[in-house]
């Protein structure tokens, strides 16, 4: 088995988001020791936005440069369709996904590679898989009353599974700026969460 580890917190492995996502893997191997872990680290400048070849590339297929953002997209994609379980660490910025994220969104989601349009609407190419998506926000944006909006959640369930990836497992730690009190609540709470689930689908 492989799994593809998509970082995107500039706090890296100090944050939140890399903490809970490494403790995803923690489980996953522990039902796989054979399985390989690929580190996708796409915070910062990591990845570069989409150049004006890739751009012109989604508006026809005219022939345009297969270098610059092209060839990473092409490099991002393979590794994607290459893993048998995604795990993605994302802190929750400004109610959704932070740039970093949407840059490699923006590469890996790529029309007649990764998705179609048609009358249907857009289809998704790749094979669904597993993808558990660990989020780290600063405030509480979920339960009976939630202090923000959340518009990660569903942008994220919307365009992955625009590409074909549909079985998505959201956790998350919340209230991260409220202090290390909050945090070390909130982690406890988490953690059973994680337990509850892989112990029930082992």
């Amino acid at each position: 088995m492989k799994i593809l580890h998509v970082i995107c917190s500039p706090r890296g492995q100090d944050s939140e988001s890399y903490r809970l996502s490494q403790n995803i893997i923690g489980f996953l191997l522990a039902s796989a020791p054979a399985a390989t872990v690929i580190n996708r680290v796409v915070a910062g400048d990591a990845i570069s936005q989409v150049d004006e070849d890739y751009a012109t590339s989604q508006q026809s297929s005219a022939d345009v440069s297969q270098a610059g953002s092209l060839a990473r997209s092409e490099a991002l994609i393979q590794e994607l369709d290459s893993a048998d379980v995604v795990v993605i660490g994302t802190p929750m910025h400004n109610f959704t996904v932070p740039a970093a994220l949407k840059v490699w969104i923006d590469h890996v989601a790529r029309v007649r590679r990764t998705f179609n349009v048609g009358a249907q609407g857009k289809t998704g190419l790749l094979r669904d898989r597993p993808v558990f998506i660990a989020v780290a926000s600063g405030g509480r944006f979920s339960g009976v009353n939630p202090r923000q909006p959340d518009f990660l959640t569903p942008y994220l369930t919307a365009v992955l599974g625009m590409i074909g990836l549909h079985a998505l497992t959201f956790f998350s730690v919340e209230g991260t700026a409220l202090g290390p009190d909050a945090v070390a609540e909130a982690r406890p709470k988490t953690d059973r969460a994680l337990q509850a689930y892989f112990f029930s689908n082992r």
